[in-house]
C-alpha cells in the first residue's frame, strides 16, 4: 500500500532523503522544505523515483 519516494532538491537536483507515501490518500506530488546538505540551506524538496 505505501510506495518508497526519494526527495530531491529543487536547487541543486541532489537526492538527500527517502520516505514512504500512501498512494491512495496522497496522490498528488509530494513537497516539503528540508535541510540540504549541499546546498547548506533549507529548500523545497520534491518527490521523485527510486532507482
Amino acid at each position: 500500500m505505501r510506495d518508497l519516494i526519494s526527495l530531491s532538491c529543487e536547487t541543486c537536483k541532489s537526492r538527500n532523503y527517502t520516505t514512504t507515501k500512501n498512494k491512495k490518500t496522497q496522490t498528488d506530488k509530494f513537497a516539503i522544505k528540508k535541510f540540504c546538505s549541499r546546498c547548506r540551506a533549507h529548500t523545497v524538496h520534491k518527490e521523485g523515483k527510486v532507482t
